[in-house]
């Protein structure tokens, strides 16, 4: 392998790591609260699946940092600015359908990136992405059908995931904004500049809206500043008081 860049390969590796656990979290805010006990089992089975790819990813941000921290650590002793995660899954739930859509267009997103990465030429990020893209597999089965079922639904339901879509829309376009950091992830074969993702992105999600009879935004407007940590929404913060208050309160407490 290549030389690589560790200040990037660290920012690459919690883009990763802070993308799932974000999305793990918001996921879990509706266990005991789904509209029927199946789909409340079913997003619980999501966000732990989320979550175990956080341990991995984060664990091996640890490493890469060379501090002494913990998977842990990462998760429960950063502030808002040190998170690189993408706007897309910070924001609140919302109705369950925007909920099913914003894990649709996310899903989407993996099911594309994390096969490329089980050919990065650095190994713990090939078996970390090997373990997630199996996951990532029955996510977007799973919510692509249940798009498409609520979209080509009822009168309502209909109306509800086309306003989930106009609203999430804007968020998508930072899923492919490269820069420095995948730039040189590429050129040491760890892993794809995601600008050259969008069509197929396109393609797939695509199909699956046209059959749900869903129309995708003619605006192509982007909100970005998360994943390089420029700025993100005030919905995070509010996450963060939610998912670190324990460790914050207690600090080194243990189970």
């Amino acid at each position: 392998m290549a030389q690589v860049d560790q200040k990037a390969l660290l920012e690459f590796v919690l883009r990763q790591g802070d993308n799932t656990l974000v999305l793990g979290h918001r996921v879990s805010e509706w266990c005991g609260h789904a509209p029927v006990l199946e789909e409340d089992i079913a997003l619980a089975n999501t966000a732990l699946d989320l979550i175990g790819q956080t341990q991995m990813w984060l664990g091996l941000a640890a490493e890469i940092e060379g501090e002494g921290r913990t998977a842990d650590d990462m998760a429960f002793l950063r502030d808002a600015w040190d998170f690189r995660n993408l706007l897309l899954v910070e924001l609140p739930n919302g109705d369950f359908g925007r909920t099913i859509l914003r894990q649709f267009l996310f899903d989407a997103f993996s099911a594309i990136y994390l096969p490329l990465l089980t050919k990065s030429a650095d190994p713990r990020v090939a078996e970390i992405a090997a373990k997630a893209t199996k996951e990532v597999a029955y996510h977007l089965e799973r919510s692509a059908q249940t798009v498409v079922g609520l979209g080509d639904g009822s009168e309502e339901s209909h109306a509800r995931m086309q306003e989930a879509l106009d609203y999430l829309w804007p968020y998508v376009g930072e899923m492919f904004a490269s820069d420095g950091v995948d730039q040189a992830m590429a050129e040491a074969g760890i892993g794809p500049d995601p600008a050259g993702l969008r069509a197929e992105y396109d393609a797939l999600i695509g199909r699956v809206l046209s059959e749900a009879t869903l129309r995708i935004p003619e605006d192509s407007f982007a909100h970005k500043g998360g994943r390089n940590g420029y700025m993100h929404t005030e919905h995070l913060g509010h996450l963060l008081t939610q998912l670190q208050w324990l460790q914050r309160a207690y600090p080194g407490c243990e189970w």
